[in-house]
Parts: structure tokens; C-alpha cells; sequence
């Protein structure tokens, strides 16, 4: 079983045709809402992905709320850990550029007020050999709590450095499993502008010195990894990107759901990149979310 313990937003998305530089205004070409928040976004991700998955966080009292759930509990996500609490719903304010790049400000809403408690609550729910996943949306001290709480327990903690915070670095070395992109790989291992072979060797050292899985994705070029000692390699599939957002968590969601599956860790990485790719094909986290078939039809 995969808990997800994080955000859970609802996203107000506008497109252009270029994202504005600072201080500039644009004309803009559509709006829509969608369901969104990294823990949501990825928890939908495994549950397409054809696995039970319990969903661990809060949303407000407020409209947003029935919407920023209504795709999780359609698609049968257990939702007995989403608590109400006072207040608004976490909400992601997002621009699209016409090259699929985007620009996202977060307000916290009611996933600022998840709390230690939420963290033991959803980590004694939990057995020994299920996945728990968790992203930086969510009140850094219940992420900490969580990940120290499902180590004692035995249960297998994969942590999504996004987005970026400064006690990143500090809570990725608490995981079994890290998910970085480029930028917050960097930010892990203190080096800046990596060419590849410096992100291989920067891969290697950090392995060594903690034991951990970790793994990066590189948006077009796919996704490296060091487990066990070895290094990997996959890529997703050739596109023209509608959308970006959500990609990463699409990729983070198939990762676990892969995992508890069964299958192995190359073929988990592949048929993870390749669901990322395919929700670049869409508009919106959630809704540009692939289907299990869809992806094997891919791989």
C-alpha cells in the first residue's frame, strides 16, 4: 500500500503565449481551474497507476475544497486522512507559456496547518513494507516527523525535494528514496552548474555516504539514478510538451506505484518517465494524468 502524506491545492491556471519577465504584462489566451497540490498530484498518479493508495493531508472549508478532491476520490483514493480544517484551501497560482514552461506561485492555505499529529496518524495507519511519499508543500516539521516515524516502523519513505525550501538538503538525508529535478539535485549535493559527469560523480559520492536510492529527473533527457551501487538510466518518450506542470509528480507517483508493484528498479524508472512524458501531452496536473494502459501501450 502507498501513503501519500502532503498538499492537496486547488490550481488556478492562465496560458500565454510567453511567460511575462519581471514587472511585465501579458495578454492571455484561456483560464481554468483544476484539482493540483504535489501530494494530490501524486497520489492520483499511483492510484492510475492501478495501486491502493491512502491520501494523508488537509483542505480548507471553502469552495475549492469538494473540487481539489473530487478526481482523487473519483478515481477511488482513500481519503480518510484528509482532514478540514478552518480556512482556505491550498491554492497554486500557475502561468503557461506557448513552450509547455510555466510559472507557479503556492499559497499554503490549509496544508500550512498539517500538523506532527497528521504525520503519526498517517504513519500508524501504515504496515511494515508499505511506501509512504512526501513532497516539501506541507509544514517542514510534520515531513520530518513522518519520515522519522515510518524509519522506526519499517516502512519505505520516498521523498520528493520539490519545492525547492532551504531545509531541503537536511530532509532529503532523512529518506530512504529521494526524487530531485536538476536545480534541487544541485541544491542536495552543494554544486552548482553540474555538467553530466558531475552529476554522476556527485551521485556516486552522495550514495556512498548515505546508502541511499536517488534519483534525477532531467526533464527531456530522462532520469538518472544510483541504487544498491550501480548507476541507471531511462528515458521517458519524444514529445512536443503541451504542459509541463505536473510532470514530476506524475513520474514520482508511477515511481511508487511501480515499486509496490513489484516490478524492478529499471523497469520502475522507465515506466515512470514514460508517464511523465505523456502528461506533458495535456493541460493541468491532475487531468493530463495518464492511465495505467496508456503508459504500457508506451513502454
Amino acid at each position: 500500500m502507498i501513503t501519500v502524506f502532503g498538499s492537496i491545492n486547488m490550481d488556478l491556471i492562465a496560458t500565454t503565449e510567453r511567460l511575462p519577465k519581471p514587472g511585465e504584462t501579458v495578454a492571455g489566451n484561456s483560464f481554468a481551474t483544476a484539482a493540483g497540490g504535489k501530494g494530490a498530484n501524486q497520489a492520483l498518479a499511483a492510484r492510475r497507476a492501478g495501486r491502493y493508495v491512502h491520501m494523508a493531508g488537509a483542505v480548507g472549508r471553502d469552495a475549492f475544497a469538494e473540487g481539489a478532491l473530487e478526481l482523487l476520490d473519483s478515481a477511488g483514493t482513500d481519503l480518510s486522512l484528509v482532514n478540514r480544517v478552518e480556512g482556505p484551501t491550498g491554492t497554486a497560482l500557475i502561468l503557461v507559456g506557448g513552450d509547455g514552461e510555466n510559472m507557479i506561485a503556492v499559497i499554503p492555505g490549509a496544508n500550512g496547518k498539517v500538523s506532527d499529529d497528521n504525520a503519526e496518524a498517517a504513519v500508524n495507519a501504515m504496515n511494515e513494507g508499505d511506501i509512504l511519499m512526501l513532497q516539501l508543500e506541507i509544514p517542514v516539521e510534520a515531513v520530518e516527523r513522518a519520515l522519522a516515524a515510518s524509519r522506526a516502523k519499517g516502512i519505505t519513505s520516498i521523498l520528493n525535494l520539490a519545492p525547492l525550501i532551504p531545509d531541503a538538503p537536511r530532509l532529503g538525508r532523512l529518506a530512504d528514496i529521494v526524487i530531485a529535478n536538476e536545480t534541487e539535485f544541485e541544491r542536495l549535493a552543494g554544486q552548482e552548474n553540474m555538467t553530466a559527469g558531475d552529476r554522476e560523480a556527485a551521485l556516486e559520492r552522495l550514495h556512498a555516504e548515505t546508502g541511499q536510492t536517488l534519483i534525477v529527473t532531467l526533464g527531456g533527457d530522462g532520469v538518472i539514478a544510483i541504487r544498491d551501487g550501480q548507476i541507471s538510466r531511462a528515458q521517458g518518450l519524444v514529445i512536443e510538451p503541451v504542459d509541463t506542470v505536473g510532470a514530476g509528480d506524475t513520474f514520482c507517483g508511477y515511481f511508487a506505484a511501480s515499486l509496490d508493484e513489484g516490478l524492478d528498479f529499471d523497469s520502475a524508472l522507465r515506466r515512470a518517465a514514460v508517464a511523465g512524458s505523456l502528461a506533458c501531452l495535456k493541460p493541468g496536473a491532475q487531468p493530463s494524468i495518464p492511465l495505467a494502459a496508456e503508459v504500457a501501450d508506451r513502454i
